[in-house]
């Protein structure tokens, strides 16, 4: 199974990469955070649109290597229609997955994200997909800071 995910999280990535969803500056946003990775140099600028606690919208502007790329061009097509609430149990299992502080991942619960489970076997890479999502976890909080990975 795991040959099969190496090989489906491949092709994602290239795809997410090369043609990154919601890649756009969203002009009436209600949230906006910037995220930086020193390590790789990885840098975005994360937007939320918000219907009280609903993400009706999430777009992106940046740059960086493939990972993260296609985990925030992931991120924004997920999160889209959850709750702040299920963004942040999002949030929370793939930070366990792509650490690897859980073992068994639940491939239903995550779905599709599950591809970048592979960046675990990669520690200096974990960074590159988390960022997308720190960004995320702070924009839920309505903060304003900038995000960085260190």
């Amino acid at each position: 199974m795991f040959d099969d995910l190496r090989d489906l999280y491949q092709e994602v990535i290239f795809d997410h990469n090369r043609n990154p969803r919601n890649f756009h500056v969203m002009e009436d946003a209600d949230r906006k955070v910037e995220g930086f990775n020193p390590l790789c140099g990885d840098r975005l600028t994360l937007f939320l649109k918000m219907d009280g606690d609903k993400i009706i919208d999430a777009s992106f502007q940046g740059s960086g290597c493939a990972i993260s790329t296609a985990s925030v061009s992931l991120m924004t097509e997920i999160v889209k229609g959850k709750t702040e609430a299920e963004a942040d149990a999002l949030f929370q299992q793939f930070h366990e997955m792509t650490t690897g502080k859980e073992d068994e991942i639940n491939l239903e619960a995550i779905g599709k994200l599950a591809v970048l489970a592979g960046v675990r076997e990669y520690p200096a890479r974990v960074k590159c997909a988390t960022l997308a999502w720190h960004t995320l976890d702070a924009a839920l909080k309505n903060e304003q800071a900038s995000i960085s990975t260190e």
